[in-house]
């Protein structure tokens, strides 16, 4: 049975961890998910997986499903929104985590903006703040900066600039990568990197099997034995010159 619920964009955060339902994502947003029959997806396959792992019962052959990742034109984001426009109410899903942040569903977030349609983001779970949470960083003065250019030269120009931003605002820099690339970049920021910049590297957030978030200085990630490549990551930096903490 269709649950009805108001008309909006909902923006559904997924979970992060392996078999990590229970813990991460609230039965509100199930309320919410089973009354929709529309939905922004950056991959149908799992998106579709996701939703029968929520409710084995959930009717997707009901629904209607719009890919929108890296390789949808520009021209075709503004159509994903008709249900909205004539009062259906429309899910918006990532592969993981919250949509819209680091995510191709900011795009279609911004449309229903210009147009005043109502948007309602869900609570669910952020490697972002999750991994800001357990570094020990600053978390009241903290920049998400995606990711660091892929030329070596360039990457060590934006990372000494972060670092600077560390060291004269105790501001938390935060980055990610792609995955096959995390063991170098680790290596890279250990040897580029100040040796007491603070260097969290946060993998498998929210995975009870395999997540692992470490805090050290980046001398000690140096000769630090891991195998990151293929997983999750965040990675976080830090410098203790200032004060500012962020407690309260």
């Amino acid at each position: 049975m269709n649950t009805q619920i108001p008309s909006a964009l909902y923006l559904i955060p997924v979970e992060i961890g392996e078999n990590a339902t229970e813990f991460s994502i609230p039965p509100g947003n199930l309320h919410i998910v089973r009354g929709l029959r529309h939905f922004i997806v950056e991959n149908l396959r799992t998106a579709r997986r996701c939703l029968r792992h929520w409710d084995s019962s959930f009717p997707i052959d009901d629904c209607s499903f719009s890919e929108l990742n890296g390789h949808t034109p520009q021209s075709e984001i503004s159509g994903f929104l008709e249900p909205l426009r004539r009062g259906e109410s429309v899910g918006v899903m990532s592969e993981a985590g919250c949509p819209a942040v680091a995510d191709p569903g900011a795009d279609v977030v911004a449309i229903a903006q210009r147009e005043g349609l109502k948007v309602v983001p869900l609570v669910g779970p952020s490697s972002i703040l999750m991994s800001l949470m357990a570094s020990g960083f600053n978390g009241q003065g903290f920049a998400f900066n995606g990711y660091l250019p892929v030329k070596d030269d360039e990457k060590a120009r934006a990372l000494k600039e972060l670092e600077n931003i560390c060291a004269r605002r105790g501001q938390t820099q935060i980055f990610i990568e792609t995955p096959y690339r995390n063991n170098r970049l680790v290596s890279f920021l250990a040897s580029h990197l100040r040796d007491d910049t603070l260097l969290c590297v946060a993998v498998n957030i929210s995975d009870p099997a395999r997540e692992s978030i470490i805090t050290m200085p980046a001398s000690r990630w140096k000769n630090c034995k891991t195998d990151y490549d293929k997983r999750p990551a965040i990675f976080l930096i830090h410098r203790n010159d200032t004060q500012n903490t962020g407690r309260r």
